[in-house]
């Protein structure tokens, strides 16, 4: 367990498509995802297609190329944003590929088998961190797993995962606009506020969400899109999913320096 570090400010980006997502720009590929977290100075950088998480290897094989020293820069961790069956979007962030996987296992227990329809949502490519294809999901991954969005994340939870609802603020696929305010005992480690709100109104949300952690992220399906002006500051020792975790509940001197 972390204890007493150095701590500094880290740029942390919870919230990304890439060419797995019918909805992302085909130039969404993991060298590219790469190069631009690299120019922009992003630390962290969590991968969430819809409803999978296939393309986690490739970017992190590809974050794992061509740093001088070797490391994974950034890091990247897995995890995959989440329709539920009322259209709720929530993403939900794992440490290692085998908890997203087993996740995604459970999660496609209650997928329907509705097809792609690639001339009308868009490819569905699994590639590999040189942008190979290396297979193509047949399944729509732009619709509502049969759980729940309080199935989904008290299953989140209670993997150890990092559940966070998506984008509040949106008019569509958010919490607020389908079902309400966010009830007080809803299990999650932090809300998302998205890069359009401004930040005189982003004082309204943090007194409407009071007690939670609010969080930017990209939500990138473009390249142009992946900013530092588009994450989360955060003080940590090291970009990692168990610091990431401390900052959200702001213990051991960790924490979230947004806004």
């Amino acid at each position: 367990m972390p204890g007493k570090a150095e701590l500094r400010r880290f740029w942390i980006d919870l919230h990304l498509h890439t060419v797995l997502s019918p909805c992302a720009d085909l130039g969404m590929g993991a060298p590219e995802i790469i190069a631009r977290c690299r120019d922009e100075g992003i630390d962290l950088v969590a991968v969430t297609d819809h409803n999978h998480a296939g393309n986690f290897a490739a970017l992190r094989d590809a974050a794992r190329k061509g740093d001088a020293k070797g490391e994974e820069r950034p890091v990247v961790l897995p995890g995959m944003e989440v329709q539920s069956m009322e259209d709720v979007h929530i993403v939900v962030i794992f440490e290692t590929g085998e908890r997203a996987r087993a996740f995604q296992d459970w999660l496609w227990l209650r997928m329907p088998p509705i097809l792609n329809q690639e001339d009308i949502f868009g490819y569905q490519l699994v590639i590999d961190h040189e942008n190979n294809v290396v297979d193509q999901e047949p399944i729509l991954l732009v619709q509502g797993a049969q759980y729940t969005v309080d199935e989904i994340a008290a299953r989140g939870m209670e993997s150890g995962a990092i559940v966070i609802p998506a984008h509040l603020d949106r008019p569509s696929f958010s919490y607020e606009v389908v079902l309400g305010r966010l009830p007080e005992n809803f299990p999650c480690s932090a809300v998302e506020i998205s890069p359009r709100v401004s930040h005189a109104d982003l004082e309204g949300w943090k007194a409407r969400y009071a007690g939670r952690t609010p969080v930017r992220s990209s939500d990138a399906h473009r390249i142009e899109e992946i900013s530092r002006s588009r994450c989360t500051p955060m003080l940590l020792a090291e970009p990692s999913f168990e610091e990431v975790k401390l900052a959200l509940s702001g213990k051991m001197g960790r924490k979230v320096l947004f806004p």
